[in-house]
């Protein structure tokens, strides 16, 4: 519950800044944007600001307002609440959804169709269907490695952080063998284009859309024991699914599913390579047959460079306070999950890499009805991915100047265009 009297308090006086806002955005926030939360929190913990869109929004970077609006029911996460225009609402959300008919997924939608939506598709998230997919994420695993592990070098983003959720993502799915090469595909241009002009994630999207379309007809006639299949029988059941919100569920759980966890991968390997001291630490305890650390250091790598950014848009449906800023009705609010998982009011020394961090209540998968449904599976996969690398590649290195790293521009995720690492090569599998 959230006490009603704030929507009449006097929004509080501004916090005196110290000197100008620092640059958001730029290609050099990108790079390292944790000073400038660092300011946010401390001078304008709510922060209205120009995004490159153009579209205006509420920046939240203190941990507990942001707890409290990922939660908070008068924030929709409906772009009709949006104020702007018809062509502000285009701007955001993901690009091309809407003219592909893709806008009914959990990411676009408030209690009652998203409880229906999810409580649908729960079911493949389960902690015993995770579990009973581990040891497909290992195969996985262990067949992207053999691909580079005689190389002696890689780039762990392209070949390794990218393709693993894709193919398991698909196969959760029930997308073919034969069809999957063509998703990778897609997916990249989603990466690719991220943060520049989003005509090309959107023609991306309108394939993805069709085939979708495609696949649903073409199950309907061979169901199986996949995510897809699952929609379809609970639409023939009476759940009221329609082919479109099925279409856009498996379009968002794809989408979803796997940018959020080549970034968990991805910054989590470069964050051990640059705390050569965690990374020991936990290489030493996977050799042990501990894998405690693990389990802990995957929560403390989406807390400390988490793969989510921002948390999705959300709009206000009324005039309310948050950390007493007044945000009015239709503003759009994005919480910077990146600053309020860094805020020392919450963590002890936040800009430390701790792997063995215990009061680790990290946001970095979200909080409360929309907290991220395939965490499980992205945790799954990160530990299997880590513990992995560290085992077969123990002398992982990075083979590129961090200053010489970009990442990838786009306003919701983030996370690098490319790992560069070099190591010892495994000996040749031949004759094994």
């Amino acid at each position: 519950m959230h006490d009603k009297t704030d929507d009449h308090a006097a929004p509080a006086p501004p916090l005196a800044a110290e000197g100008p806002t620092p640059p958001l955005f730029t290609w050099e926030f990108a790079s390292d944007p944790y000073p400038a939360y660092a300011w946010l929190r401390e001078h304008a913990p709510v922060h209205r600001t120009a995004l490159p869109s153009g579209v205006e929004a509420w920046l939240v970077t203190r941990y507990a307002d942001a707890r409290q609006a990922l939660a908070d029911q008068r924030l929709s996460k409906n772009p009709v609440h949006h104020s702007e225009s018809a062509h502000g609402k285009g701007k955001v959300g993901i690009p091309g959804e809407r003219s592909a008919n893709l806008m009914t997924h959990l990411l676009n939608i408030d209690p009652p169709d998203h409880t229906r939506l999810r409580r649908l598709v729960s079911k493949a998230f389960t902690p015993r269907r995770v579990a009973e997919f581990a040891p497909r994420v290992q195969e996985l695993t262990d067949r992207l490695i053999d691909g580079f592990a005689e190389r002696g070098e890689a780039d762990l983003i392209h070949e390794f952080a990218f393709p693993l959720p894709i193919y398991a993502i698909c196969d959760m799915l029930g997308v073919p063998p034969e069809d999957q090469d063509d998703f990778r595909d897609w997916a990249g241009m989603m990466i690719r284009h991220g943060g520049g002009p989003r005509g090309g994630v959107a023609r991306s999207v309108k394939r993805m859309r069709t085939y979708l379309a495609e696949l649903i007809h073409r199950k309907r006639e061979d169901l199986g024991d996949d995510l897809i299949s699952g929609l379809i029988r609970a639409s023939d059941h009476g759940e009221h699914l329609t082919e479109n919100e099925a279409a856009a569920m498996a379009f968002i759980l794809l989408f979803a599913g796997f940018e959020t966890t080549v970034n968990l991968i991805g910054n989590g390997v470069y964050a051990l390579l640059r705390n050569p001291g965690e990374r020991e630490r936990l290489q030493r305890a996977l050799a042990a047959g501990d894998e405690s650390l693990l389990e802990t250091g995957v929560e403390e790598l989406l807390r400390y460079d988490g793969p989510v950014e921002l948390a999705t848009w959300r709009f206000a449906t009324r005039d309310l306070t948050i950390g007493g800023q007044r945000v009015a009705e239709g503003d759009p609010v994005l919480v910077v999950l990146a600053a309020a998982d860094r805020d020392p009011e919450r963590f002890a020394e936040p800009d430390t890499l701790d792997l063995a961090r215990s009061d680790n209540q990290h946001l970095g998968y979200g909080h409360g009805i929309h907290y991220c449904l395939g965490a499980p599976l992205a945790r799954l996969e990160g530990r299997t991915a880590l513990a992995t690398l560290l085992r077969r590649l123990p002398d992982l290195r990075l083979s590129a100047d961090p200053d010489d790293l970009r990442w990838r521009g786009g306003l919701i995720m983030r996370g690098l265009r490319t790992l560069p690492v070099a190591f010892s090569p495994e000996p040749g599998q031949t004759g094994t």
